[in-house]
């Protein structure tokens, strides 16, 4: 099966953004040991500080719907309730 990526903007609170940048740090340090997960990078655009994007490797789609379904991405969303406004992701098939 093809590798699965996915691209996600979050639109954060006025004020949040650092706030959520440590969160998904955490995040990120937990996915380590999630089976399937190969790669979960957090960016910063420059020119906007109420967006953060993450750049997400998975094994395959099955793999990215364990990531889902899992522990840390509910912890993730009960930690980030409040300070996040709008979520965007965008699928991806990755070219070998």
């Amino acid at each position: 099966m093809p590798k699965f990526a996915n691209v996600v903007t979050i639109e954060v609170a006025p004020g949040r953004r650092d706030q959520v940048v440590a969160l998904l740090a955490a995040h990120k340090a937990r996915l380590k040991s999630e089976p399937g997960t190969l790669q979960f990078e957090v960016l910063l655009p420059k020119d906007d500080d109420t967006k953060v994007l993450s750049f997400e490797m998975y094994r395959d789609a099955a793999a990215f719907e364990v990531h889902l379904n899992g522990a840390s991405l509910a912890q993730l969303r009960e930690e980030t309730a409040g300070m996040v406004m709008k979520l965007h992701g965008v699928h991806c098939a990755v070219v070998d």
